[in-house]
């Protein structure tokens, strides 16, 4: 796609007894186009950074983002003048394209948070300046909570960005922002240099071949069968005799490894631009529930006596998947691993309540709500999916064909990350018999 610094961010001039009302709802126009796009092209920073709480982070972010455009669009909804299509301005486009081409990763979380949030922000305070409080009460009601949770926003992310440097990328962002005077054209609009160079125009972007975890230790999966090398025993799962202590830890292991979700997931934003909002708005959610169940294992864990060094972050699922289409992964994760999952994680659940634990319980059953809500997401989306890549017929026939692809990729993209820890250092089905006690 060509883009041009234009200054088609501009409201456009209005006329006519409603006037005040159009160029209100424009104003809401835009920012709900700017939130939308956020929502598509942040999603890129989370498989790119390795700090795993900032991906957390990210996710979360990203819904309140989506949260945020929904309520604009229904807001806008209301008034003359918002437009009844959901598309993004080129101008808009052009400049989230850019963000994500920072070459590192921490580079790019600058761009977002230091140049285009900071400016989103401002656009909301703009807002509120220009509106009557009294006849817009209601949407200035809705952009006084937006601008909180973006002061909030850059609070959180404030200790991420200590040190990471990257001025010359918030220039080039800042420069091809200022050539549209602020996100709704609020400030004056100052031409980018003659040799300024867009470097989406001629650098394709490309998810990364393998999600980064950072300092944390990695290997091909955490699932098996030997008890000597895995810490999530797959016979000890299905078996109604394992200890439900022993039980209490890998499960918690498999919600932690739910981060393999959250990467994968996060690359179909990207890749499907002119998707119905609603669409974007559930996969966020789904985003945001798959770090949350991740992080009731990254959390929880430790109070267990787990030391989290020494467990190994699985990144088959990422590796393999990343290879196919949106729609494969899509229709693997909605309709193979969650729906595929409910008969064991059941008979776990039943067999926890042995240990009294109130906790557990709790984030398992609400672990098990979100999933089931998630495969109807796949019900509902995956043919949106299939029709945005021309995928023709049967939503059966695809999933089974994409079944039996994954299990071709399996063969060159799975097995391929070696284990960063020894067998005697890392955590083990074995060690967890011994950390809860049996011998």
């Amino acid at each position: 796609m060509t883009h041009s610094l234009t200054a088609d961010a501009q409201p456009r001039s209005v006329t006519g007894r409603m006037v005040a009302v159009k160029e209100m709802a424009q104003l809401q126009r835009m920012l709900f186009e700017i939130e939308r796009e956020f929502v598509r092209t942040a999603t890129t920073l989370v498989y790119r950074v390795g700090d795993v709480e900032l991906k957390y982070l990210i996710c979360q972010h990203v819904w309140e983002s989506a949260g945020h455009a929904r309520f604009l669009r229904e807001r806008g909804r209301e008034l003359s003048g918002f437009g009844k299509d959901e598309c993004v301005r080129e101008s808009y486009s052009a400049i989230f394209e850019e963000a994500v081409r920072a070459e590192d990763s921490l580079v790019a979380l600058v761009g977002f948070y230091r140049v285009l949030k900071p400016a989103l922000l401002a656009a909301y305070r703009h807002y509120l300046e220009t509106t009557h409080h009294l006849a817009d009460w209601p949407s200035r009601k809705l952009v006084e909570e937006f601008i909180l949770d973006e002061e909030r926003h850059a609070d959180e992310v404030a200790q991420y960005l200590q040190g990471v440097g990257g001025d010359e990328w918030t220039q080039h962002l800042s420069i091809a922002l200022s050539a549209i005077g602020g996100w709704l054209g609020e400030r004056e609009s100052i031409a980018a240099p003659s040799d300024f160079e867009w470097i989406s125009r001629t650098v394709p972007y490309r998810h990364l071949d393998t999600c980064n975890r950072g300092d944390s230790p990695i290997a091909s999966t955490a699932y098996g069968y030997d008890p000597e090398q895995f810490p999530i025993v797959r016979s000890w799962l299905e078996d109604p005799e394992t200890d439900a202590r022993v039980l209490r830890v890998m499960v918690y292991v498999w919600l932690m490894m739910e981060l393999d979700a959250v990467d994968y997931l996060a690359t179909v934003f990207y890749e499907t631009p002119v998707a119905p909002f609603d669409m974007h708005y559930d996969l966020a959610r789904h985003l945001w529930d798959e770090s949350r169940h991740s992080a009731f294992g990254y959390r929880q864990l430790p109070k267990l006596g787990v030391d989290l060094t020494r467990l190994e972050h699985s990144l088959d699922l990422y590796n393999i998947l990343v290879q196919m289409s949106p729609p494969e992964r899509y229709a693997m994760m909605t309709m193979e691993f969650e729906a595929g999952s409910f008969g064991t994680k059941a008979q776990i659940m039943d067999k926890m309540r042995e240990l009294n634990d109130f906790e557990a319980d709790t984030l398992l059953a609400f672990d098990r709500n979100d999933e089931q809500q998630h495969v109807r997401y796949g019900h509902r989306w995956l043919p949106e999916i299939m029709r945005l890549f021309n995928v023709e017929g049967s939503v059966d026939a695809f999933v089974a064909n994409t079944k039996v692809r994954f299990e071709e990729c399996s063969k060159t993209y799975g097995g391929q990350t070696p284990h960063s820890l020894s067998a005697e250092e890392r955590l083990t089905g074995n060690k967890i018999l011994a950390l809860v006690g049996i011998k």
